[in-house]
């Protein structure tokens, strides 16, 4: 089992990548991910908790595995890998549960993608970064080149692609690639209780935000005003929308997780 889902009472899911050798992506593993993503999508999860076991969060795709295919063969296998990890990029992305990753180790390549797709994300403070692709002489997957130049702007997106240094978690976090460092040891319980606390959140604006940021950089301003009008005023009207309020004049702590989720 490459990819393991668990969905607890809260509507946690929690999704960890359970592969030796660094949870490298083979065809197996992208499909694993995808099934996992699925899984997520199918149980209505509230949020969603991605880590890596062991020493590494994900070192990027299975290099042993690419290089025993040439030619067309390898083009062909490639096609596969990545049709099936984007697949599970693109339905993460279009939830309504906010995404956490955990990154502990190394984050390369794929797993760069992977961490960078995160709403939150946390790394321990001894994790590094890298893009690692055209030190191969391979160009980026995993939405890589769209994610880093909204996460640390375009010049500092070339220098990481271009130059693939590592990049320690402490100027990962300075630079915007990471939301929060945390002790190694306390890694684990600080994201899953992140994850808890997005779960018990209002879910339906939570994935409006994400339609909404996802947007932003590609509309036009009054396009995009247009937009965030049309959504507050659905949220308003939903059950989500109408206990915050309620909660907020009540003085009291609203209970999303009652209210039917549009």
């Amino acid at each position: 089992m490459r990819v393991t889902v668990e969905v607890d009472g809260d509507g946690v899911a929690r999704v960890e990548m359970c592969r030796g050798d660094g949870n490298a992506i083979d065809l197996a593993m992208a499909g694993a991910l995808l099934a996992a993503a699925r899984e997520c999508e199918r149980a209505g999860a509230r949020a969603v908790l991605l880590t890596g076991q062991g020493r590494s969060f994900c070192v990027g795709g299975d290099l042993k595995e690419f290089a025993a295919l040439s030619g067309e063969r390898l083009a062909a296998h490639l096609t596969e890998v990545t049709d099936a990890l984007h697949g599970a990029l693109r339905i993460f992305a279009g939830l309504d549960a906010p995404l956490v990753t955990a990154v502990q180790g190394s984050a390369a390549g794929a797993g760069l993608g992977l961490a960078a797709a995160g709403d939150l994300c946390f790394a321990a403070s001894d994790a590094g970064f890298t893009a690692a692709y055209t030190g191969i002489g391979y160009s980026p997957d995993a939405g890589v080149s769209w994610s880093l130049p909204r996460l640390v702007g375009p010049r500092r997106a070339m220098d990481l692609l271009l130059t693939n240094r590592r990049i320690p978690a402490a100027e990962a976090l300075e630079m915007g690639l990471v939301s929060r460092l945390v002790a190694p040891e306390r890694l684990a319980e600080e994201a899953a209780e992140a994850a808890g606390a997005l779960a018990r959140g209002a879910t339906g604006a939570y994935g409006a935000t994400r339609r909404l940021v996802a947007g932003a950089l590609s509309a036009e301003f009054g396009e995009h005003l247009d937009a965030e009008a049309r959504q507050l005023a659905a949220a308003a009207v939903s059950a989500e929308g109408r206990e915050g309020v309620a909660a907020f004049l009540a003085r009291r702590r609203p209970d999303f997780t009652h209210a039917p989720v549009p």
